[in-house]
């Protein structure tokens, strides 16, 4: 969870600086430090000088994005919390700026025409943008936020419940469907990863956790890629508690009919398969016909192609020798890896897509001196050693233990991923 005193998130109106809300840190900045934020982008900004970020010599960061010309997102990350790197706090207003898009559509936030009246209906948005703040440094192991790729759990025997959901999509008059399973995608129609941005899926993924509590719910959306103006209604159910279903879809069917007569038709005799879906969500993303060597202390895996991401972090070392190092706990080790995936992204890997906000880089000068296209780098620290591989369809970020040799770092990473790929076609 995101500790205390470590992040804020702040909104104001680009023009004139007037604050809009306040989420993150339980004690607000005083106001005339806000003021000082706001005035000093202004400043360069009346100056030909773009002001992104800025760092102090006591590991604080601040970060500043427009968007749209309407609206300025400020990100403090003040020091003594849990390392949160630039790249981060660049996607997180990023994603901040699209859920905001999602819930109240592009018009309502670039054409402001009351204050007052933003500042209510930005208060629909705080759930989702609290979420995003907790993801920073949740021990859960969502990196959708960073990696802006969809978050998914790997099924063992997933064909019936792919055509399920096909088929349920179908009869909702939609071609958009999404079965969750902990906030994590398990399935999804053909449509929802090709037509959808990834930026899309991982908002979309975040709203639909948000709204857990609910058994079904009718809610408009507007796509910040695909349909930022015009509202999309996105119906949700409920399968079982942590099982959610989604779909996109235009005025039918109501939500009366989806909810007594297609979830019934469709889902009922998946109940069973849904409870194996959760009881292996306890345990890993991965299925259990994956076995990972027991030192690697933590994985990321990207589908580069759909745009689909897999976390693992284990929680025990299955055969590990008895004079094995214990494993760090599970909150310092996805932070090591959010960390060297910042560290590999910015430095030798370059994002195959470009990120919605021109103005937010992600590369550092250091990748410029490169006559080549790095594909693999590797990192050896005082608690782990990891490496990075990519290819024209995957990216793997591996945190391995100590007692692994430098030089099988490369060995590991290669049989790891061609593990994963055969037994899942991820």
């Amino acid at each position: 969870m995101l500790q205390a005193e470590t992040l804020q998130l702040l909104c104001l109106t680009s023009t004139s600086g007037v604050p809009l809300f306040s989420r993150g840190s339980a004690k607000q900045l005083p106001f005339s430090i806000i003021g000082s934020l706001n005035g000093v982008h202004m400043f360069g900004a009346g100056h030909g000088a773009q002001l992104m970020s800025c760092e102090t010599d006591r590991g604080s960061r601040v970060v500043w994005g427009v968007f749209q010309e309407s609206l300025m997102l400020i990100a403090v990350s003040c020091g003594g919390g849990p390392a949160i790197s630039e790249l981060q706090l660049s996607r997180l207003l990023e994603n901040v700026w699209n859920c905001m898009v999602l819930v109240l559509g592009q018009d309502e936030l670039a054409n402001m025409r009351n204050v007052e009246r933003l500042k209510r209906e930005l208060r629909s948005c705080y759930r989702l943008i609290d979420l995003l703040l907790e993801r920073v440094s949740d021990e859960q192991g969502f990196m959708g936020d960073l990696t802006q790729c969809a978050d998914c759990l790997l099924l063992s025997n997933s064909g019936l419940l792919q055509e399920a959901l096909d088929s349920f999509t179908q009869a909702a008059e939609s071609e958009f469907g999404c079965l969750l399973v902990h906030g994590r995608v398990a399935q999804a129609t053909e449509k929802w990863w090709s037509r959808l941005s990834s930026q899309e899926v991982v908002v979309l993924s975040v709203l639909v956790h948000s709204l857990s509590g609910a058994s079904s719910c009718d809610y408009p959306v507007f796509l910040p890629q695909g349909s930022p103006t015009v509202a999309i209604r996105l119906l949700s159910f409920q399968l079982l508690p942590g099982v959610h279903v989604c779909v996109l879809c235009g005025p039918k069917p109501s939500l009366y009919k989806a909810e007594n007569e297609l979830i019934g038709r469709f889902w009922s005799t998946f109940v069973e398969n849904l409870r194996s879906c959760l009881e292996q969500a306890k345990h890993s993303t991965l299925p259990p016909s994956v076995s990972l060597r027991w030192d690697i202390q933590a994985l990321l895996l990207i589908n580069r192609e759909s745009r689909r991401a897999v976390t693992v972090c284990p929680r025990v070392r299955s055969g590990a020798p008895s004079e094995a190092t214990p494993l760090l706990s599970s909150g310092r080790r996805l932070e090591l890896l959010r960390l060297f995936y910042t560290f590999a992204m910015t430095r030798y890997f370059n994002p195959q897509e470009a990120s919605v906000s021109s103005a937010l880089t992600t590369s550092e000068d250091f990748s410029q001196g490169f006559t080549h296209v790095p594909v693999q780098c590797y990192l050896v620290t005082d608690e782990c050693k990891c490496y990075g591989l990519q290819s024209s369809q995957h990216q793997l970020f591996l945190l391995m233990d100590l007692s692994v040799p430098t030089f099988a770092l490369r060995t590991v990473a290669t049989q790891t991923l061609s593990a994963i790929t055969a037994a899942t076609g991820f």
